[in-house]
């Protein structure tokens, strides 16, 4: 486990902004002071298997969907809830060519995860982007994310361990079950995931489609482990 104290000596190290995105106080170390960290809207308790918010009071885990049908994926993480200042992050990074986002939200995420008692993954694989898409971006924004988790928390980035074979459609467009339908087999995984444990990372959690047909895959080409990060979950069902 990494101590926040050795992981903020790294950042300054590396010449990471010493004040806050949000107040522009001095954070030195950190993307956010500790004001502006404690009021960000952190997905805290959350469903184990997809992530989604839980209800406040609510006495278990899981949620009611993920016990009915369980995801591909072992667990799924999100650091936040997608509301108005990640969600600013988020979209100033996929939408605007912003990357100071992809460090604000990748080490963020990389405080938190450090802190956890079980062991971290050996593999990050960011969500791949089809070609069409990443030609036309420029850049595939949950690997943004991803080089930042790599560089904190040490985890081997192998973006070139999975890639999309299939065309889909916008998934913004279209409901949880079209949404599933859209990503069907539309992935290849390498066999050099088999028997080790891996982190798929995106940016947002919708319904999990996406990230949970990536899962899907990568256990069948043998993953022993598979956990789901991402930056965001946004809180929508996703009817089975």
């Amino acid at each position: 486990m990494l101590s926040v104290d050795s992981f903020v000596a790294e950042s300054l190290a590396l010449g990471l902004p010493r004040a806050c995105c949000w107040c522009d106080a001095p954070s030195p170390g950190e993307p956010a002071c500790a004001s502006c960290r404690a009021r960000l809207p952190w997905n805290e308790h959350a469903c184990r298997a997809c992530a989604i918010p839980l209800p406040a009071g609510a006495h278990t885990d899981v949620c009611k969907d993920c016990l009915e049908a369980s995801p591909s994926q072992d667990r799924t993480w999100a650091a936040f809830r997608y509301e108005p200042a990640i969600a600013a992050q988020v979209i100033g990074l996929k939408f605007h060519a912003r990357f100071a986002p992809a460090h604000v939200l990748g080490t963020l995420m990389a405080l938190r995860l450090a802190q956890r008692p079980e062991p971290l993954p050996e593999l990050l694989v960011p969500v791949p982007l089809q070609a069409r898409r990443l030609w036309r971006r420029g850049y595939n924004q949950a690997l943004e994310i991803a080089r930042e988790l790599s560089l904190h928390l040490r985890i081997v980035l192998a973006p070139q361990l999975a890639r999309r074979t299939g065309i889909t459609q916008e998934q913004t467009r279209l409901s949880a079950v079209e949404r599933r339908r859209n990503v069907r087999d539309v992935f290849q995984v390498s066999d050099q995931v088999r028997g080790r444990h891996i982190a798929i990372l995106d940016d947002v959690i919708t319904t999990g489609a996406t990230a949970g047909e990536l899962a899907r895959t990568a256990r069948r080409a043998g993953a022993r482990r598979i956990e789901v990060w991402a930056a965001a979950r946004a809180e929508l069902a996703h009817p089975r």
